[in-house]
C-alpha cells in the first residue's frame, strides 16, 4: 500500500495543493516532508499526534521527515483556531520547551537509522538573523494583503471587532511561509504537512517558495482530532491530556483511551496506532459482537501507553485500572496506588484511632461515607458486599488497626462492585 493510499484508509487525506501531481513525485522515489510544532508548552499533547504518526508512517515507508521546532513561530503565536491572541513566550521559555519536547519526539521518529534517519530543526536558526527590512522586501512583497486576508484564520479574527488580530499575529503565516522555502532550498524539503487548520500556512509556504525559488511543493492537511460531537479529541474535564507523565499520570493517559466512545475508537486505532488493516477490522468486529468487552479500547490504550510511556509504564497503567475492578493489590507499588487514590473520593483519617484495639470496621464504613449507619454497614458485611483492601470481608466484630495499612498510610474500602473510598491516614 502506498503511502497516500495507506492516509486516505486511515482517514488522513484531507486536502492536497495538488493531489496528482503528488502522486506522481511520490511514485518516483522518496521525498523529504516536515511537520512543524510550536513550543507553546513543555509538552506536547494527544492533539499534536496525528501529525507526528504521519510523519512516522512517511518515514517507514523510506522517506525523510524534518520536526520543526517553532522557535520563532512560538514567540509570535498561532492565530489559527484561536478566539483570542496567545501570551507571547520569553526565548528561555522556548528554549526550555524546545528541549523538553525533542524527548517526546524521539518516541515516534528514527533519528539513529542509517537510510532516512529524522531531523529535527528550530526556525529560529534561520529566522532571528533576518532584519525586519530584509523580511519586508524578501519576503512580504511576494504575498499580497488581499490573499492573506482571506485566510479563514485571520478572517474569523477580523469578524470579532473587541478581539481582533494583532499585527505579530497576522504576520505568522509568512514566517511559516518563509520556514517552507529555507527547507525548500536548504534541504530539498517537497511537502509539509499538518492538521486542515494549518491549511491557510501551508498554502502561503507553497506561494512564497514558487515565487523565490521557481520550485513545485506540495501541502497536504489532515483533519483535525475531534470527537463523533465534534469537540476536539485529547480535552478532559480536568484539561488537557499531555505526553508528559509529570502533566497526566500513564494511568491516566492509559484510562483516557480505555473510556474511548464506541463512535470514535475505530477512527482512533486508524489515526493512532500502527495496527494493520486487518487487526483493526478485526478489534472493530469484536466491538460490534461485544461492545461490553471494550476490547477495541484496551488495545488502542495499551498501543498508546506503550508507544509514549513505554512497557513498563503500561504494565503499572494496566495494574492500577485492574484494582478499581478488584483486582489484588499484590505486587503494586505506592506510585501505582497514588494514581488509583487521584480517580477516587479520599478523605483523612487520624492514625491515633488504629492504635490497638483498633477502630471498629463499621465505623470505618460510616465516616468513609459508604454506609449510612452502622445498622447499614452490618447488613452489607453479611451480605458479603464489603471490601477492605480489596479483601472481602464479613465479620461485623472485624477491627482496623495500623497493620492494615497500606504503605503505612492509606486503607481502600470498597462497597459492592465499583464504590470505592480511601481513607488516608495522618
Amino acid at each position: 500500500m502506498t503511502i497516500l493510499a495507506e492516509l486516505r484508509w486511515r482517514g488522513l487525506l484531507a486536502d492536497c495543493t495538488d493531489l496528482a501531481a503528488l502522486t506522481q513525485r511520490l511514485a518516483q522515489g522518496p521525498v523529504t516532508l516536515y511537520c512543524g510544532f510550536d513550543p507553546t508548552a513543555d509538552s506536547l499533547h494527544v492533539g499534536n499526534l496525528v501529525p507526528l504518526f504521519a510523519l512516522r508512517r512517511f518515514q517507514l515507508q523510506g522517506h525523510h521527515p524534518i520536526a520543526l521546532a517553532g522557535g520563532a513561530t512560538g514567540m509570535v503565536g498561532d492565530p489559527s483556531g484561536k478566539s483570542a491572541e496567545r501570551n507571547l513566550q520569553t526565548p528561555d521559555q522556548v528554549a526550555h520547551n524546545i528541549a523538553a519536547i525533542k524527548t517526546q519526539l524521539a518516541k515516534f521518529l528514527d533519528f539513529e537509522v542509517a537510510a532516512n534517519p529524522a531531523r529535527l530543526v528550530n526556525n529560529y536558526d534561520w529566522t532571528a538573523p533576518l532584519s525586519i527590512l530584509d523580511f519586508l522586501r524578501d519576503v512580504g512583497k511576494h504575498i499580497s494583503v488581499n490573499a492573506m486576508v482571506a485566510k479563514d484564520s485571520v478572517r474569523s479574527r477580523m469578524a470579532d471587532r473587541d478581539a481582533g488580530i494583532s499585527f505579530t499575529e497576522f504576520s505568522y503565516m509568512l514566517l511559516q511561509g518563509y520556514d517552507f522555502y529555507h527547507l525548500r532550498h536548504a534541504c530539498n524539503c517537497e511537502l509539509q504537512i499538518g492538521a486542515t487548520d494549518q491549511w491557510g500556512n501551508i498554502t502561503v509556504g507553497t506561494e512564497l517558495t514558487r515565487k523565490k525559488l521557481g520550485a513545485t511543493v506540495w501541502g497536504l492537511v489532515f483533519p483535525l482530532l475531534t470527537k463523533a460531537d465534534g469537540s476536539k479529541y485529547g480535552k478532559t474535564a480536568t484539561g488537557t491530556v499531555w505526553l508528559d507523565p509529570q502533566r497526566t499520570s500513564p494511568y491516566r493517559f492509559y484510562q483516557f483511551f480505555v473510556n474511548a466512545d464506541d463512535a470514535d475508537v475505530g477512527k482512533l486505532l486508524r489515526t493512532l496506532t500502527f495496527l494493520s488493516q486487518d487487526e483493526i477490522t478485526a478489534l472493530e468486529a469484536e466491538l460490534q459482537a461485544n461492545p461490553g468487552a471494550r476490547s477495541a479500547q484496551k488495545a488502542l490504550a495499551r498501543e498508546m501507553t506503550k508507544l509514549v510511556h513505554g512497557a513498563d509504564a503500561l504494565t503499572a497503567a494496566v495494574k492500577a485500572s485492574e484494582i478499581l475492578f478488584g483486582g489484588p493489590l499484590d505486587g503494586v507499588t505506592e506510585e501505582i496506588f497514588h494514581d488509583v487514590v487521584g480517580e477516587i473520593p479520599t478523605k483523612d483519617f487520624a492514625a491515633a484511632k488504629l492504635a490497638a484495639p483498633g477502630v471498629s470496621l463499621l465505623d470505618l464504613l460510616v465516616h468513609a461515607g459508604l454506609c449510612p449507619s452502622r445498622g447499614q454497614a452490618k447488613k452489607d458485611l453479611e451480605g458479603g458486599g464489603i471490601y477492605l483492601n480489596n479483601l472481602r470481608l464479613a465479620e461485623a466484630g472485624r477491627m482496623v488497626t495500623a497493620a492494615d495499612l497500606l504503605f503505612g498510610k492509606f486503607l481502600l474500602l470498597r462497597k459492592g462492585k465499583r464504590t470505592y473510598t480511601v481513607l488516608k491516614v495522618g
